[in-house]
């Protein structure tokens, strides 16, 4: 048996992203969990900013923002970037985050999040709370440490962060399956775990190595 609720944001697990913004001494970092994926070629995402934020009118002024993705290790600074207000700290200083030049864009990037996406707004669409900002993503960034043998992005290495009404939650290695698992013929799972199997080897003989 099911109750009911009144409408709300229920929808989760959601991002919790590090969004940088501004340049110079006028840049900042807000913390945003109402953001997604909205086309895949050519890739554009969305970020949905109240509108007294201080970091709305700076993306409205400049058409530019970075979605810096955020680890566990990273959770008290995403917490904070989504309390404090850019008109009272400087949130890079008071943080020690390490604002990065991009190659798409002004706005700086966070070097310590694992992964950065320069965007370009395109469109931006107006509701009674929030602005929705409707971006190009022009220039993906990714650290060393999460790039496979093969020169692609395991994201799973990221230690990434969610956020779930109201609370911070670390996105474990565990994997359930991949995209199309429940389809897969036994061959191609076999292939697949073998695979898995030999780069988890490698990659424990590389940490062992770097001891």
């Amino acid at each position: 048996m099911k109750r009911s609720f009144k409408p709300g944001t229920l929808l989760s697990p959601v991002p919790a992203v590090m969004v940088s913004c501004g340049e110079g001494e006028n840049k900042n970092i807000i913390t945003i969990g109402w953001t997604g994926i909205i086309n895949s070629d050519p890739p554009i995402t969305y970020i949905s900013v109240r509108k007294s934020r201080h970091s709305h009118h700076i993306i409205e002024e400049t058409g530019e923002f970075v979605i810096n993705l955020t680890t566990e290790k990273l959770a008290y600074a995403t917490d904070y970037c989504g309390v404090k207000s850019g008109r009272d700290v400087d949130k890079f200083k008071e943080l020690n985050l390490t604002p990065e030049t991009g190659e798409k864009v002004r706005c700086p990037m966070i070097t310590q999040c694992p992964v950065n996406l320069e965007c370009r707004v395109m469109e931006v669409k107006s509701y009674p709370n929030h602005d929705m900002f409707i971006a190009e993503i022009v220039a993906v960034h990714a650290d060393d440490e999460i790039i496979d043998e093969k020169g692609k992005i395991d994201i799973s290495l990221a230690g990434l962060l969610a956020y779930v009404h109201g609370e911070y939650y670390g996105l474990k290695k565990i994997s359930i399956g991949r995209f199309g698992f429940s389809v897969m013929k036994p061959k191609t799972r076999k292939r697949i775990n073998r695979q898995k199997h030999e780069e988890r080897v490698s990659r424990n003989r590389e940490k062992r190595k770097g001891r």
